[in-house]
């Protein structure tokens, strides 16, 4: 077989060529199968104990990383900080990643380090859960509530008496979230703030995020946050699965939202390397991107009547104590298309979590805006930007030039069709944008569009505004 060597392309060059394979709709023979000359066959990727990690387990497990001539150690990581600072260092070579720290270590929020992603793991996978106690008290301000099957999606707007009284005795409600560039962390505060709560914003003293808050986010990693919550030292908490499931299962708390229904399909966490190690490694990246990406296609795939038919396979690798290590029951909920909201209130949800079906794992530049104007928006990024450098910054850490020749090959290989692939034409300006998210899709009625970062970020009514 042929060796096939990474061209030294700028990205706008390989883009260009890649659009005539993709963009135009063109046959993809420009592109050979070959195998990748790759720098590097042995490597350790980190990962935290959720369910999205399952691209890089089911990589491992299903021969995808050994078909592309490497040897993969998958390590679980304590926390997320630990985790990047592994990366950072070379300890591992590539990670499960929040989407939000790639980008906070690039701009220098908390850690700097030039962080890039040519893959997004998945789409959707967490949810809001609050205490069995806080949950009476919003019962009790809405009596629609005191159902066992209440209409959903359940605003915050139950939860602002609960607040208040705590406030008037001198004390906040205390949440959970698992990091501070998280997705939770984020989806947490847009739920409240729809609400009219104000969770508060970072400011260059204050790094907790405390200042003006009428509610107390604080960092628990997510295994530890049902445990968290029994004790009594958080009323709720933003976290992905299975630790929503978990609390439903030991009977200590009550999902209320998921992040499906506060923003349908956003994009959850990414495969993460170093800029340097990107660069050193070009050939080493296809490949792991390769891998992953038919990992995510065997994890999102269906028989003719729609039914996912490998998750269960893949629950079952998941539940390993080296993996995710929680009861295959539990994993199984959400995984399997059903989330438990309560014992009573089990509902299906097929796009719990996505892997792969509508582009779910394209780098796409708007998420990585997205997650840039809620940095503005609560005070991590301190100053006020142009539009036109959260465009620019965007496209420093989201790689679609990676995934993009890593797809050529794979449809040459027969591994992907073409319409599985999305369009890119590198010759138009918004290459990379999805089309704007309507109102509809958000719990606040917001509409997104990436290309107008700074007139959504100044929509909203409680965060700050350029």
């Amino acid at each position: 077989m042929k060796v096939y060597n990474t061209r030294k392309l700028n990205s706008a060059r390989k883009l260009s060529k890649l659009n005539l394979v993709f963009g135009l709709g063109m046959m993809v023979s420009t592109v050979s199968a070959e195998t990748l000359d790759v720098e590097k066959d042995s490597l350790k990727f980190g990962f935290i104990k959720l369910t999205d990690c399952a691209p890089i387990v089911i990589a491992k497990e299903k021969g995808f990383f050994e078909e592309e001539g490497l040897q993969v150690e998958v390590i679980a990581q304590p926390n997320w900080k630990q985790l990047l600072d592994n990366v950072i260092t070379g300890e591992l070579d590539g990670a499960h990643m929040l989407s939000g720290q790639p980008i906070g270590a690039t701009i220098g929020f908390g850690t700097q380090a030039h962080i890039v992603t040519a893959y997004t793991l998945d789409l959707n996978g967490n949810a809001i859960t609050v205490s069995n106690s806080v949950w009476e008290k919003m019962q009790a301000n809405d009596p629609a509530l005191d159902t066992p099957n209440p209409k959903h999606p359940i605003t915050a707007d139950a939860l602002v008496p609960v607040v208040q009284e705590k406030l008037d005795l001198g004390e906040k409600l205390k949440m959970g979230m698992v990091f501070p560039v998280s997705t939770h962390n984020y989806e947490i505060r847009y739920w409240l703030a729809a609400s009219g709560i104000n969770p508060g914003f970072y400011t260059s003293e204050d790094q907790k995020g405390f200042t003006g808050a009428q509610v107390e986010l604080s960092v628990t990693p997510p295994p530890q946050m049902p445990a968290t919550l029994e004790s009594g030292n958080i009323s709720g908490y933003c976290v992905g699965e299975p630790w929503n499931q978990q609390a439903v299962a030991k009977g200590i708390g009550v999902p209320v939202v998921t992040n499906y229904d506060i923003w349908k399909n956003n994009p959850e966490k990414v495969f993460g390397v170093s800029k340097k190690w990107a660069d050193e490694n070009p050939n080493t990246h296809l490949a792991v991107v390769k891998a992953l990406i038919r990992a995510g296609k065997w994890l999102d795939e269906v028989d003719a009547s729609g039914t996912l038919i490998n998750r269960e396979e893949a629950v079952r690798i998941l539940s390993q104590p080296n993996y995710v290590g929680a009861d295959f029951d539990v994993i199984k909920n959400s995984m399997t298309g059903y989330f438990f909201f309560q014992k009573t209130d089990k509902r299906l949800m097929p796009e719990f979590n996505v892997f792969f079906k509508n582009h779910a794992s394209f780098p796409w530049y708007s998420d990585g805006v997205w997650f840039l104007t809620q940095m503005r928006r609560w005070g991590q990024i301190t100053e006020t930007k142009s539009a036109d450098w959260y465009h620019e910054t965007a496209k420093e850490i989201y790689l679609p030039e990676v995934y993009l020749e890593a797809a050529a090959l794979l449809v040459e290989e027969g591994h992907l069709d073409p319409s599985e692939v999305p369009a890119f034409d590198a010759n138009q300006k918004w290459a990379g944008y999805k089309p704007a998210t309507p109102a509809s899709d958000f719990i606040d009625g917001i509409a997104y569009d990436g290309r107008d970062p700074v007139g959504y970020l100044n929509a909203h009514k409680i965060g700050n505004k350029d």
